[in-house]
């Protein structure tokens, strides 16, 4: 967040559509409430303003409170002799850190659910998710399949049968000695 204008980039809400994020200034919106699916990236210019406002991201993630946000901001008032930043400004990306989500969450209308955000800033870094997505049917196998069991009976049958072959060949070899 800088005097005249706030960054959003929220990362890893999975794929439902009902994330939802609202941004109030001093109580009127700046961004009405909008559903987004897995990530949401917006600046937002503030009101000119002569004395500082009071910014507030709330964030309903669909899956769980634990990552929904209600956090409040102050946005100084922008030096007269300073010209607004330009869209070349870096943008802050949001990194795992030690922080944990806020226990303060908004209660999700019946229209919407709760959703994962954060505010792309130096004071709210992401927070990953400790729960699975609610992704579907497209994620990789990474534990045992149905073949499997089929493939260790065949392993050690090869095992059995090798050492079968081993037992009669050192037994011949020792009857012809």
């Amino acid at each position: 967040m800088t005097c005249s204008e706030v960054s959003l980039d929220l990362t890893a809400y999975g794929n439902s559509d009902k994330n939802t994020v609202t941004v109030t200034v001093d109580g009127k919106d700046l961004l009405p409430t909008e559903n987004f699916k897995n990530d949401f990236h917006k600046k937002l210019e503030l009101p000119e303003h002569k004395s500082e406002l009071s910014v507030r991201l709330i964030v309903v993630a669909a899956d769980g409170d634990q990552f929904s946000r209600d956090e409040t901001k102050t946005a100084p008032v922008c030096e007269e002799s300073t010209p607004p930043p330009s869209s070349e400004a870096p943008t802050p990306t949001p990194t795992p850190s030690e922080e944990t989500p806020t226990t303060e969450t908004p209660k999700p209308t019946p229209s919407s659910t709760v959703t994962p955000t954060d505010e792309a800033s130096s004071s709210a870094p992401a927070v990953p998710s400790s729960q699975p997505s609610p992704a579907g049917d497209d994620l990789a196998e990474t534990g045992s399949s149905s073949a499997t069991p089929l493939i260790a009976g065949a392993a050690a049958v090869v095992l059995v049968a090798g050492a079968g072959i081993m037992w009669a060949s050192r037994k011949r070899r020792t009857a012809g000695n």
